[in-house]
């Protein structure tokens, strides 16, 4: 049974959490919630409200974290999905965070971020000279960092599938599915004599 780490942290949407953790269950796909810490998440949902220049925050669902990032072994996950919302702000500078993500590049695993979620490849220098799509206010960020924004539903380079928002989930899902399906046909292949 593949695995996958779902990185979270209070202030992260709803959305961006709760669909991918269902729709990888439903896949018959086993997925951790990893957090700072085990414990449970309060999570937000964010919209769109006329005349307003940007989001507005609403509290949201509240997300138990299976194990703290310190806990995670990495080798022991097959695809990790970075959750937008505002947590990834903070959480990009969890050092135990930054060594899981660093495990998903070198080792060419598949890696998944949608919105604010690229703010935590940004941190680890994971989207230069990379096509990144995600929320059109982090352009600066994503292009400061060597990458190439994209305003598009989702966005493949390499092992990093990224999204713009959670109104883009269905491609962000279909499309990190194919990769964790295509990382699993190249692993069963390496390890036939």
């Amino acid at each position: 049974m593949q695995r996958v780490l779902l990185v979270a942290g209070d202030a992260t949407e709803s959305l961006d959490t709760w669909y991918p953790y269902h729709r990888l269950r439903e896949e018959g796909i086993e997925v951790h919630i990893g957090a700072p810490a085990k414990k449970v998440l309060s999570s937000v949902i964010h919209d769109f409200e006329p005349g307003w220049d940007t989001y507005v925050e609403k509290p949201g669902y509240r997300i138990p974290a299976d194990v703290a990032f310190a806990a995670v072994r990495p080798e022991a996950y097959d695809g990790l999905i970075l959750s937008g919302g505002r947590a990834p702000e903070y959480l990009r500078n969890d050092p135990s965070l930054q060594k899981i993500v660093r495990h998903f590049l070198e080792q060419k695993k598949p890696i998944a971020a949608l919105c604010h979620g690229s703010l935590i490849l940004a941190a680890v220098d994971a989207v230069r000279g990379r096509e990144i799509a995600t929320f059109e206010a982090l352009q600066p960020d994503i292009e400061r960092a060597g990458g190439r924004f994209s305003n598009i539903a989702v966005a493949v380079d390499g092992n990093i599938v990224t999204s713009r928002t959670w109104m883009d989930l269905p491609f962000f899902m279909r499309e990190f599915l194919k990769a964790l399906t295509g990382n699993e046909q190249k692993h069963k292949a390496a390890s036939v004599p």
